[in-house]
């Protein structure tokens, strides 16, 4: 199987999203997968493709929300020549293109209900008809599809056909976020960055440091993998010395103190509903601290681990950056019992 098909994970929820995809694989039914963005969703998709009866047929991928809607529909049926403005020669759709394999579509939940319409027809009785044409082209295509919607809800709302979900809606399968899969933040940190030590020419892996280790797994990662893997491959890009344990990470590239200010809503009503997240508080949560002193002893601890990973474990420019002096800092490390491993 491809290098970008692999599965890196141990946590049971994982397991169980995988191992019931690869059941569902040999079945020629449509398959929904449901789940936040960067949880592996065309990954699942291709495993289903690549484990099927039509792994030598084409896998054709399409976003359902990267296109207009007034194209959806021609990228998905295809069109004749003439059929629209623009349309200087006949073309065939995904569907045609996938015929013998299958079809992934992806963000489904931002089909137009027009699109619906004929991609029920198209799953009821396999059969596609161009824009243009009256004379319809059987295909035997098999769907994938996928969203991050709740998808009964937009059906219980108009916005989705129920039809179309009874249909889609053999197997469902749900990938669980990053976040609630136990274990697996470290494995997938260490896969990629010791995959991103490899691409540099680093001589050895010298790992995380505990606390860049526990931020990670602190962290509630709104991204999933893909974030994470955007986070750990730039801490190791940007640390230069491999011989020492990875000190520093920055979950959110857009943090600086020179970032443009926000421009103000052009109504009191905008502003208002920005209000809360700009000004939301970052502070501990004091009506939860039962023990002062130990709180105090761990923010303490935070920030100095933070100030040592951020120079390189330097401390002389760490003291000089915390405004203490060399010895102070010294105390700290040795009250708090902080290692460079």
């Amino acid at each position: 199987m491809e290098q970008k098909s692999q599965f890196i994970g141990q946590s049971g929820a994982f397991l169980d999203a995988v191992e019931r995809a690869s059941r569902a694989a040999p079945m020629a039914r449509p398959i929904l997968v449901i789940g936040e963005r960067g949880t592996g969703k065309e990954l699942i998709a291709e495993r289903l493709h690549r484990l099927s009866d039509r792994w030598e047929g084409p896998l054709v991928i399409m976003n359902c929300a990267a296109l207009p809607e007034t194209l959806i529909e021609a990228e998905l049926f295809g069109h004749e020549q003439g059929a629209f403005t623009g349309a200087t020669r006949a073309r065939e759709g995904r569907f045609e293109e996938a015929d013998g394999g299958t079809l992934f579509l992806d963000e489904l939940g931002t089909l137009s209900m027009g699109a619906q319409e004929r991609l029920l027809r198209a799953v009821e009785y396999g059969e596609v008809t161009r824009i243009g044409s009256s004379r319809p082209t059987q295909v035997d295509v098999r769907i994938v599809a996928a969203t991050n919607e709740d998808l009964p809800r937009l059906a219980e709302e108009g916005t989705f056909r129920p039809d179309l979900l009874d249909r889609l809606s053999f197997e469902v399968i749900t990938l669980p976020p990053l976040r609630v899969r136990e274990g697996d933040i470290q494995v997938l940190a260490d896969y990629f960055g010791r995959r991103m030590a490899a691409e540099l020419g680093w001589e050895q892996w010298p790992g995380f440091a505990d606390h860049v280790a526990n931020a990670m797994e602190e962290h509630p990662w709104p991204g999933n993998v893909r974030e994470l893997r955007n986070v750990v491959e730039r801490a190791v890009y940007r640390w230069d010395n491999w011989e020492q344990p990875i000190g520093e990470v920055v979950f959110d590239p857009f943090d600086s103190p020179w970032k443009p200010l926000v421009s103000p809503a052009p109504s009191p009503q905008g502003a208002a509903s920005q209000q809360p997240a700009q000004s939301a508080p970052t502070a501990p949560k004091f009506d939860q601290v039962d023990d002062l002193r130990a709180a105090v002893d761990a923010h303490e601890r935070a920030i100095v681990e933070h100030a040592l990973g951020a120079n390189r474990w330097n401390q002389r420019q760490t003291a000089k950056a915390l405004g203490l002096t060399y010895d102070q800092l010294r105390h700290a490390i040795k009250k708090h019992e902080i290692a460079s491993n």
